[in-house]
């Protein structure tokens, strides 16, 4: 494995960190104060951090560095994740985002927004809160007294041979006991094994937590350091010696070295014990004392005390630099063997723990994927080919080849169903996106808003998930900036005055259903229609329902805005949500009140691939009609048929009217209406249209069918959502019903179907 092979993972790796990260923060964002909430969102920088230091990716390191700071001050207490605090780090969040994809893709940010949010956090760091205004300032006796204390006195070390003097680093913070307790010291030799960084241990982190318990003094030696030509990332070089005064004793020193005491050298012991010891162990191992300044270890912690000299050189700073970038390279290019190993010890750790077996995952290439799944349905289609063969040459339906045909044909779809459930992804990274971008024109804006998710793990066809981000947001936006109240309206409205903007997921009927609801003021029914009528698209004295005026917003060129601004304007939106959804088979309804909000309702199909339909004949047409949207199937009697109109006709199903629709006439396919006791009726529910009953001239069967675009391979056709291929070869037109049931209720299909006959 490459370095290049070992970026793209890291990269991987970041896609999953940054999805944490956000995560976590909107989970404190909610109150959620749970110390492991915290920790996640630190681990996920920190891990960002740490692998683009390997490879130099210096701007991300630099944000990452300071990000984490700030983290770290919430771990610790010493900062409260508030509602503005927050808002600093969610802005934060997304930029860390815009590095990482500019490091990947090469692209650029926005070096004002990073270098603003970089001052925010060190302000945040330093304690500088937004809401510091209700804080009581320190006492003026208090800060004076502090001014006026001596400086401690250090000692003055003995300089050994090589011309090193041992610097003492003073880490006062973390040591809240009286001065005149005793503590006792403990003497620390520690000389990690190569293990210890494939294992994804960082010595940097384990001396951090090290100047945790106490007052502290390090020294590295590099001896072992070979030229950068001949270095092995894979490999260990340095060792350390240190001294830590702490009241936690040797027990408390070793935890630190828990989880990496079986890969390292480690010697610990107090001074108490055998002072003569400390000088043996200086003769066993020549160290090369370099001053070492864990600030740059404790990130978010604190440095030395404020009234200590800065004692750090240069040379001693690149050491330090080197040794951490060293260890960072060795845990980024140690994962592949790493994960070498864990595949070839996966079946006896599946044996030894089932539970984290099941957690597994693999890393798998979307283009074989897709592959798979092509030839599967090709499979499909052979399958059903060969069956519709066999049951026109073989009369016998008992025979072996049927029942071997049976078999086959389970299989097929049991293996179109594991094939197809690899593709299944939940709809979160697309709601986690969404976040952003309501946070983004929010501030555009000046309103304040929330954004709640429901059924973020619902799973849906990756194909699918691909093409939500576009409509999804131009509906987020459209829902901030159109549909809520400036917080000083909502105010006077008695409404809160931050808007809520909820994003749902749900799987109904076959199909997924994304809801998308604002409490803002809802649709303006008179401006809209106004619009409509300066634009041309209505007569001024045309009679329009509400349901007909609030979908006028989905025609092209259509806003509502008074003015053109970065956001809206330019009547590009929302007919674009529409095409896309219908692009994707799926279909889009509002439902408003006026002062109460709206909410928009997406139904799309689970898969883009396959669909279980029903397959019918329609003036000579095969057609296949999705099974989802079929309720039952019913042969109509006379004393059931009921005229309405002049040409309108209505059918009895259990002591309820339902409108029945002609879907030969409706397709064009002929120039009169049939005669509903010739045919068959299929009653349907589509989206927002309530029940219809569909009349057929006859059914075929039930099938499952493999889908292909009929817009990728000719056009788009109107009624008409999907082709497929039958087992006998011929091409079958798949039924958009809501289309067809739309066109019942006097909304033109935009223009007249004539298709050829299909065979």
């Amino acid at each position: 494995m490459d370095m290049n092979e070992i970026k793209e993972i890291f990269f991987q790796e970041c896609e999953e960190q940054l999805a944490e990260l956000e995560s976590g923060l909107l989970k404190l964002n909610d109150g959620d104060r749970d110390p492991e909430t915290v920790n996640a969102v630190f681990r996920a920088v920190h891990s960002i951090k740490g692998g683009a230091g390997a490879f130099g990716l210096d701007d991300l390191v630099s944000f990452a560095h300071v990000f984490e700071t700030t983290l770290d001050c919430v771990r610790s207490n010493k900062l409260e994740p508030t509602q503005d605090v927050l808002k600093v780090m969610l802005k934060s969040a997304d930029v860390l985002a815009d590095l990482t994809n500019a490091a990947r893709d090469g692209g650029s940010v926005d070096e004002a927004r990073s270098r603003t949010l970089i001052r925010e956090l060190e302000a945040l760091a330093n304690g500088e809160v937004p809401a510091a205004a209700d804080a009581p300032a320190p006492k003026p006796a208090a800060a004076a007294q502090k001014a006026a204390a001596p400086a401690p006195v250090v000692e003055k070390p003995v300089v050994n041979d090589e011309g090193f003097q041992p610097i003492p680093f003073s880490f006062g913070d973390f040591d809240e006991e009286p001065a005149d307790r005793y503590v006792p010291t403990c003497q620390v030799l520690f000389k990690p094994k190569k293990d210890l960084y494939a294992k994804g241990n960082e010595a940097a982190l384990l001396l951090r937590d090290l100047s945790r318990l106490g007052e502290m003094s390090i020294y590295c030696d590099m001896d072992s350091l070979p030229p950068l030509d001949k270095m092995n990332p894979e490999e260990a070089y340095f060792s350390w010696k240190i001294s830590v005064t702490t009241d936690k004793g040797e027990d408390g020193v070793r935890s630190v070295f828990e989880f990496a005491e079986w890969d390292c050298d480690l010697d610990i012991r107090t001074i108490e014990e055998d002072i003569a010891s400390e000088a043996a162990s200086d003769e066993e191992l020549p160290m090369q004392p370099v001053p070492f300044d864990l600030s740059i270890l404790d990130e978010g912690g604190s440095t030395a005390a404020d009234d200590e000299p800065a004692v750090l050189e240069s040379d001693a700073a690149a050491a330090v630099a080197a040794a951490e970038t060293v260890s960072k390279v060795a845990q980024v290019a140690s994962r592949a063997a790493e994960n070498a190993k864990a595949a070839a010890s996966a079946a006896s750790a599946a044996q030894a723990n089932q539970a984290a077996a099941a957690g597994q995952t693999i890393r798998v290439d979307l283009d074989r994927v897709d592959r798979l799944i092509n030839l599967v349905g090709e499979l499909v289609i052979n399958q059903a080919m060969l069956s519709q063969s066999v049951v026109e040459n073989d009369t016998n339906g008992t025979s072996s080849i049927n029942m071997g045909l049976e078999e086959l044909q389970q299989l097929t779809r049991e293996i179109q169903d594991s094939v197809m459930a690899i593709r299944a992804q939940p709809v979160k990274p697309v709601f986690q996106r969404m976040a952003r971008t309501v946070r983004e024109i929010a501030d555009i804006t000046g309103k304040s808003v929330r954004l709640i998710t429901e059924g973020e793990n619902t799973e849906v066809d990756k194909t699918v998930i691909d093409k939500l981000a576009e409509p999804l947001t131009h509906m987020i936006r459209n829902a901030v900036d159109h549909g809520l109240e400036m917080p000083e309206k909502r105010e006077a409205l008695g409404k809160n005055p931050e808007g809520t903007v909820r994003l749902t997921a749900k799987h109904r009927s076959g199909r997924i259903v994304i809801e998308l609801a604002d409490d803002g003021a809802g649709i303006n029914r008179e401006k809209v229609r106004q619009k409509a009528i300066d634009n041309d698209l209505i007569a001024a004295d045309a009679n329009l329902s509400d349901e007909e005026i609030d979908n006028l917003i989905f025609h092209a060129g259509f806003s509502t805005a008074d003015k053109v601004s970065d956001l809206s304007g330019r009547g590009v939106g929302m007919d674009v949500v529409k095409r896309s959804i219908q692009a994707l088979g799926g279909r889009i309804s509002i439902s408003s009140k006026p002062g109460q909000g709206s909410v928009f309702t997406m139904s799309l199909p689970l898969t883009l691939a396959v669909l279980d339909g029903m397959v019918v004949t329609v003036a000579g047409q095969t057609l296949v009609v999705p099974l989802t949207a079929i309720v039952e199937t019913l042969q109509p009697e006379a004393s059931a048929i009921h005229s309405f109109g002049a040409s309108q006709r209505l059918i009895s199903i259990r002591n309820s009217f339902c409108p029945l629709v002609d879907v030969g006439r409706i397709l064009n396919f002929r120039n009169t209406q049939a005669n509903p006791m010739d045919g068959v009726a299929l009653l349907v529910e589509s989206e927002g249209g309530g029940q219809r009953a569909l009349m057929v001239d006859a059914i075929q069967g039930q099938r499952q069918v493999v889908i292909k675009s009929l817009e990728a391979n000719y056009t788009h056709v109107p009624g008409i959502a999907a082709a497929t291929i039958l087992g006998d070869g011929r091409v079958a037109l798949i039924l958009d019903v809501d289309a067809v049931v739309a066109a019942s209720r006097g909304q033109s299909l935009r223009q007249d179907i004539s298709l050829a006959a299909t065979g």
